[in-house]
């Protein structure tokens, strides 16, 4: 397998047991392995996404461990948003790693034993305007040549458990093979 060496940090961690849009920052996490992160309401095999679950209520999770990058809410910045840390809903906020662009299967090894494997990407919703009016239409962009551009984190199911905090590096594990672009789970 192909290691990638851009360096990663984890910036904020966030959970939250009720189904609501944003997520506290807390001191750390403890992912699960097939679980997802203890004590959040999107843990869970099963999806657990409540307009997911209406549809197909046994279909395996893959959304487990949802990702942000700090950089984005620094883009955001000039267009009159703001945003920090588990507002968006993200479980891990990152830096230094270019999110968007990793393949499918990607390994994010979490600080010292963590392991979570990249499903694709989150596509967001529409209860982002509610949050914050027109934000939608930053996270979701078309350009030129009517490309479809996502930037609202990407998904993960935990390979292997352990605890996450702030300060934590991120190590990267590209697949072996052929790169295949995440699509939205």
């Amino acid at each position: 397998m192909t290691h990638d060496k851009r360096p990663g940090t984890v910036v904020s961690v966030s959970r939250d047991d009720l189904h609501r849009f944003s997520k506290p920052a807390v001191g750390s996490i403890r992912l699960l392995a097939g679980i997802g992160v203890e004590g959040d309401s999107h843990a869970g095999v099963t999806v657990q996404h409540r307009y997911a679950k209406k549809r197909n209520p046994l279909a395996p999770n893959l959304c487990q461990v949802h990702f942000m990058a700090a950089e984005l809410f620094d883009d955001l910045v000039p267009t009159g948003y703001t945003v920090t840390p588990g507002e968006l809903g993200e479980n891990v906020t990152t830096a230094g790693i270019g999110l968007m662009t990793l393949p499918l299967g990607t390994r994010l090894h979490l600080g010292a034993e963590a392991v979570v494997s990249i499903t694709g990407m989150r596509s967001p919703c529409s209860l982002i305007n509610g949050y914050q009016k027109g934000l939608m239409k930053q996270l979701i962009t078309t350009d030129a040549v009517g490309t479809v551009h996502r930037r609202g984190g990407i998904m993960g199911v935990v390979v292997t458990g352990g605890v996450v905090n702030p300060g934590d590096g991120i190590r990267v594990e590209l697949p072996a093979g052929e790169h295949v672009p995440l699509g939205v789970v």
